[in-house]
């Protein structure tokens, strides 16, 4: 069995042949801040090829799941933009990653996940919510594309006509209402979360680990194509978007808790 290897913003744990991973930035909401991009495609990497596990649990810390980019860092990205070419590499190696874990990969999505931690709940395979929980992916608010995954994982899990709405709106969803369109598998009241997660990933572990594994990946085989057409040239896209105005606009906007006025 490999040892685990540690992070400074992201928690690894073994309970038998489940490897628990965990965003473990508490106090900002588990926010991506530039340490957490740069360790994620890591992290990942690591469950992929470990051997010492057979089923993948994401989660996080405290009382959110990721409530997506952190708000100083995406400031100092629209200050500097050439700082963000580095994480469009991080966040295709994210995505394509997450896509190549043969394992099953389950969401326990204990808080909000918002907008690049939308997008890797929404690439489990499986995603059990807090129903108090929110999820959307609001690039276009602070006036970016939704071009690190969004744009192929919503349309593959409700629909274009739906995920544009959301897409193009920004706007977020109850884990309720999640579960009622199909986004997300479930969404419990939060004393049965742990429950309900815990006898999934048993049912999983308790199966047969080949069938499982090749049925995940013969799945994924369409999603991988529409990965390879769409990915690059999203990433592309959101590399212009940091590059506007708008974007700006949208930064100060949320670091001053009012509306934005894009041009």
């Amino acid at each position: 069995m490999t040892d685990l290897p540690t992070f400074s913003t992201i928690a690894l744990e073994r309970r038998g042949r489940l490897l628990v991973v965990t965003f473990n930035r508490p106090d900002a909401m588990n926010a991506v801040d530039l340490a957490m991009h740069d360790e994620l495609p890591e992290v990942l990497e690591f469950a992929r090829v470990d051997t010492g596990s057979d089923v993948i649990l994401l989660t996080g810390a405290g009382r959110a799941f990721s409530a997506g980019g952190d708000l100083d860092h995406i400031a100092r990205n629209a200050a500097e933009p050439e700082r963000f070419d580095h994480e469009v590499e991080q966040a295709r190696a994210i995505v394509t990653t997450l896509l190549d874990i043969d394992k099953p990969v389950v969401c326990r999505m204990n808080g909000h996940a918002v907008g690049l931690g939308a997008t890797i709940a929404l690439f489990a395979d499986i995603v059990i919510a807090d129903a108090r929980a929110k999820i959307g992916d609001p690039h276009v608010a602070l006036g970016l594309v939704a071009g690190d995954g969004g744009a192929i994982i919503w349309p593959a899990r409700i629909g274009l006509a739906r995920a544009k709405e959301y897409l193009l709106t920004g706007e977020l969803l109850t884990a309720t209402r999640a579960a009622e369109i199909g986004l997300i598998n479930d969404a419990v009241p939060a004393e049965e979360l742990d429950a309900r997660v815990d006898a999934l990933c048993a049912k999983l572990l308790a199966g047969a680990q080949q069938a499982i594994r090749m049925t995940k990946q013969l799945t994924n085989i369409e999603l991988k194509r529409v990965t390879e057409a769409v990915l690059d040239v999203g990433l592309a896209y959101e590399k212009l978007s940091v590059r506007t105005a708008d974007h700006r606009e949208g930064v100060a906007a949320l670091k001053e808790k009012r509306a934005p006025k894009f041009r």
